[in-house]
């Protein structure tokens, strides 16, 4: 084996460096979050305690998909800001954990409408 030829086996054996993501993407998705997330707690807020009305058992429902939409909002945030997110797979986890987030906001919103209707 010599400098100019490395040896096949050694080639094959080590793993590709994974792919970073272009500049902009992560501050994209943080920003993304950051809104989201400032949306939910502003609904959650007037929904859950300036809104006229008194609370029913039809209104847990709402409540927790609400709650469970904050929290995974906040754990994509915190999946965001690390720096292993600069990688594309980890970069991909996170944007599920937001989609995740963003279809159990949906459902808290539908069910709050469905529960003043």
């Amino acid at each position: 084996m010599t400098p100019e030829t490395p040896d096949d086996d050694l080639v094959r054996t080590r793993s590709p460096r994974p792919r970073d993501l272009p500049q902009g993407f992560r501050a994209g998705l943080i920003t993304a979050i950051t809104v989201l997330l400032g949306f939910s707690l502003g609904f959650l807020r007037y929904w859950g305690f300036d809104a006229p009305g008194n609370w029913s058992e039809l209104s847990v429902l709402p409540g927790v998909f609400l709650l469970l939409a904050i929290l995974v909002q906040l754990i994509a945030l915190y999946r965001a800001l690390r720096v292993e997110d600069e990688a594309e797979e980890e970069y991909r986890k996170t944007v599920r954990w937001f989609i995740a987030s963003a279809m159990l906001l949906l459902l808290g919103l539908t069910a709050a409408l469905w529960e003043v209707a």
